[in-house]
């Protein structure tokens, strides 16, 4: 099984490449350039028709790997990964029209607020009922280092699942601000999934290979998307990658884990509410010079250092790494 993670990884990373090679070029041919928000930092307008959409590569070579290396599992009768693959295409379809409508309309606006939050919790309750139907899901809460199960009524669980997956999507959404910090980010995250499948045994074989798979896509990805990035993942990436992200957890029967693995999106949304929160309370004085956090480093917050996008990059990265390995041994004795 660890020939077949690596070479999953391995398989993902040079595709993602030589999918970018080409597809790169032709977003900036056909002109699919993102529009950068007025109220973001002003050296972010030089940004202005950089290619977005570009989550389509890892979103290929992640594809392309499940439905051949994880091939053998799947016609086991192992469906995981195809089930977290469908959680992340729909979301990742959420957030195909998002970019769709910013491209038409010229303008970084695309779906309301409204319609995005309809389609996620409607993608989420669906999705989250086929893997209950399927017995990936019981509507019992695993707790991380306490190792203990807390059983709820069925309504509850779904309830309290379908804000935590419409949560941690926009959680990982909002982190994308900045070139190359979600998917960095989320490179320990899918590294942990690889290693707890890995070592869980044989039952969580194809889950494994998503996992890989997306972590070698995600780096064959950063190829085109680290400072200075060549093309943004826009919407598609970043609601698929949210979708991956919360899909592995709840077919691993464990949404409770994405507390202490996604504490960096988890900061990002915190810093964001903040905001508005003191906003409306101070009727207009700011706590962040700019949310969500990444921002407000950018900006010189608090200790007046202005850090740069790579300096950003590297402290969340190192943050989700740890956060990942803490995660690990939290929950390795589930199943071992």
């Amino acid at each position: 099984m660890t020939i077949r993670l690596v070479i999953s990884f391995l398989a993902a990373f040079a595709l993602a490449v030589l999918i970018g090679s080409v597809y790169v070029p032709w977003l900036r041919k056909i002109k699919a350039g993102q529009e950068i928000k007025e109220i973001g930092p002003n050296w972010h307008k030089s940004k202005a028709g950089t290619p977005t959409m570009g989550g389509v590569i890892f979103i290929v070579a992640v594809t392309a790997v499940v439905f051949s290396l994880g091939f053998p599992f799947i016609r086991e009768g192992e469906l995981g990964a195809l089930f977290v693959l469908l959680f992340s295409m729909f979301f990742g379809a959420i957030g195909f029209l998002d970019d769709y409508e910013k491209l038409k309309k010229k303008q970084n606006l695309g779906l309301s607020a409204r319609a995005k939050f309809i389609l996620q919790l409607a993608v989420a309750v669906a999705l989250l009922y086929l893997l209950r139907l399927e017995g990936y899901l019981t509507p019992s809460l695993y707790v991380p280092f306490w190792g203990v199960n807390i059983d709820l009524p069925e309504w509850l669980y779904f309830l309290l699942a379908a804000f935590i997956v419409v949560g941690t999507v926009n959680s990982v959404n909002l982190t994308d601000g900045l070139d190359g910090l979600a998917a960095s980010v989320s490179v320990p995250v899918f590294v942990f999934y690889t290693a707890i499948a890995f070592a869980w045994g044989s039952r969580f074989n194809c889950l494994g290979v998503f996992a890989a798979g997306l972590t070698g896509g995600l780096f064959g990805f950063l190829v085109y998307n680290f400072h200075p990035a060549k093309c943004f993942m826009g919407d598609t990436g970043s609601l698929f990658l949210g979708g991956a992200v919360c899909g592995m957890a709840f077919a691993l029967d464990m949404p409770l884990i994405l507390v202490p693995l996604c504490l960096v999106f988890i900061f990002e949304t915190l810093s964001d509410i903040i905001q508005v929160l003191y906003f409306k309370l101070t009727h207009g004085k700011r706590f962040f010079k700019m949310a969500p956090f990444h921002h407000h480093l950018e900006m010189g917050g608090w200790l007046g250092h202005k850090w740069s996008e790579v300096q950003i990059v590297c402290l969340f990265t190192a943050i989700s790494l740890i956060c990942a390995i803490v995660s690990f041994f939290s929950c390795v004795g589930r199943y071992v």
